[in-house]
């Protein structure tokens, strides 16, 4: 079929407008603050094969992660017994999904009774049940312990609503009418995708749409083969390390790769990283996919197209039994944490062949801070606050200061929400001084936040990351400032966090979270006298 270029334009960006619409209404219409302040939320349309067709501006760990979700689904359920009423659900690691507190929808799109693609939204759901609210324990050791898993099942046929399951979900969270508000959020989310796409076929036909969606596909993938050919070939190698998994907390755990890029291709090898840990920053395979896709976009060109397209040369090779593919039923929670550190070290294997591009290490970590109990009514609560570091600086430009790096995009929530929703104070926010690394650029500073409860007895959870390990400068750059994190007792008494715990506070206890600081680039004797003396004037550095 021969298409003209300016339709095939014209629907590439109808498709993004579609899924940005979508991840509107994902966003204004859910219940929990996690996703209607932090953002936690994405959505995408997928082709009738599951492959991705467009995506919001959204979470990067999300939008590849619903790749294999998706696929998953095909394979669950027969296509040709799909109807438009339909819609599926799942959160299972080892059934496609990737923790459990991120559910996908998923609903096919059907004209004239042809299966056309899929709508999809993935919402991280404040709580899923298991041993601590909010459905995170950095102490886990079995996935059993970390909420209900759900394979991919069937939430609504020809329009109705599985009340069983509905039945089943109100019953293992602890906050039933947040985690259904948000699916119901989801829903809407899919629905719009799906009304909007079968209108877009209405107008050009769904044989004539289905065959700009394989050329979209196309025009990416060579783009990107393109761009992967103006990158000297080779393999490229780079080791990072983890703080701990939660459990052994004086044990560091090793990530490596081997990137070979030959013939507009790239395979990344992950052989030499650790075994899989008792914790739970072990990492399903649809997380390291996620690492490599976010690698290989920051890699190429931005104005490709984003798409399947783009990651079809990509290829992994992740031995089993590694924290990067463990086997079931490991725990795996925290596999943020792993993810980020993973598309980190992709991007530094590039550093000494694309200084142009490659940034020097960010912080690397985003501490996921959950807090649960009762409210003076009775009422339970559930919260997090999702708190970023500073980026690395790059050839040119200091790092930037409290930022999402790697692969996540959320918010933090504003004091207003949490303290609206919870008996959490919000004591202290403040860029935390001189924890950008120093440089010719300076790395991005961390943060510092001060909570303190209100409540009687409140469950807390802390994941952290860099308390062990800077972030390391290059080109002469200096390393990125540690994370700290310290738990101040009401009776007095200071506990020093070791990178993650599971703990509980009661009235008065505080705790001071000190986010990691992004490395400088080049020699911090080369660094311009006036941008130095403004630094000092901020308070950014303290010499």
């Amino acid at each position: 079929m021969s298409l003209d270029p300016i339709t095939v334009e014209v629907v590439r960006h109808k498709l993004d407008g579609i899924a940005n619409e979508m991840q509107s209404t994902l966003l204004r219409s859910s219940f929990s603050p996690i996703v209607k302040e932090g953002l936690d939320a994405s959505a995408g349309l997928f082709t009738a094969e599951g492959v991705t067709l467009s995506q919001a501006c959204a979470i990067p760990i999300h939008l590849a992660t619903l790749i294999p979700m998706v696929r998953k689904v095909i394979e669950t359920f027969p296509v040709a017994e799909m109807r438009a009423g339909d819609t599926f659900l799942l959160n299972d690691p080892y059934e496609g999904g990737t923790h459990l507190p991120d559910i996908a929808l998923i609903q096919p799109i059907l004209v004239e009774g042809r299966l056309i693609a899929f709508s999809a939204a993935l919402t991280h759901h404040q709580d899923m049940g298991g041993m601590i609210a909010g459905s995170v324990p950095t102490n886990s050791t079995e996935i059993y312990q970390e909420g209900l898993r759900l394979p991919p099942l069937r939430y609504r046929e020809d329009g109705r609503v599985n009340e069983t399951l509905v039945r089943i979900l109100r019953s293992n969270v602890r906050i039933p009418d947040t985690v259904m508000g948000d699916v119901n959020a989801q829903m809407a989310a899919c629905s719009v995708g799906a009304r909007r796409l079968a209108a877009l076929a209405g107008r050009y036909g769904a044989e004539h749409l289905t065959a700009i969606f394989a050329d979209l596909l196309d025009r990416s993938e060579i783009m990107t083969r393109q761009a992967l050919a103006r990158i000297p070939e080779g393999t490229y190698r780079a080791v990072d390390w983890l703080d701990n998994d939660g459990v052994d907390l004086d044990r560091p755990i090793r990530l490596e790769v081997a990137v070979t890029l030959r013939d507009r291709a790239i395979h990344l090898d992950f052989t030499g990283t650790s075994p899989q840990v008792r914790g739970p920053l072990n990492c399903v395979p649809s997380g390291t996919l996620a690492a490599a896709c976010f690698a290989i976009r920051a890699l190429t060109d931005s104005s490709i197209p984003t798409n399947g397209g783009c990651f079809r040369p990509i290829s992994l090779h992740i031995p089993e039994g590694t924290i990067l593919n463990p086997r079931e039923p490991a725990a795996v929670n925290a596999r943020t944490a792993t993810i980020k550190r993973v598309a980190g070290m992709i991007l530094a294997a590039f550093a000494e062949v694309m200084p142009e591009r490659v940034p020097a290490a960010s912080a690397g970590e985003m501490v996921m801070l959950t807090f649960g109990g009762q409210r003076g009514d009775g009422s339970q609560f559930v919260t997090g606050d999702q708190i970023a570091g500073g980026s690395g600086a790059a050839r040119g430009s200091d790092g930037v200061d409290v930022i999402e790096t790697d692969a996540t995009n959320g918010m933090n929530l504003p004091a207003e929400a949490m303290e609206m929703e919870t008996p959490i104070r919000l004591n202290r926010v403040t860029l935390r001084p001189g924890s950008g690394g120093a440089g010719t650029w300076r790395g991005g500073l961390g943060t510092i936040r001060e909570y303190e409860v209100l409540g009687e007895d409140v469950a807390v959870s802390y994941r952290g990351e860099r308390h062990f390990s800077a972030a390391r400068g290059v080109a002469g750059g200096a390393d990125g400032a540690m994370a700290r994190g310290t738990i101040l007792r009401a009776d007095g008494s200071t506990e020093v966090i070791r990178s993650k715990i599971v703990t509980r506070m009661r009235r008065g206890d505080r705790i001071l979270v000190e986010t990691a600081g992004g490395a400088g680039y080049g020699p911090p004797a080369e660094r311009d006298a006036a941008a130095g003396e403004a630094d000092r004037r901020n308070g950014k550095t303290t010499v």
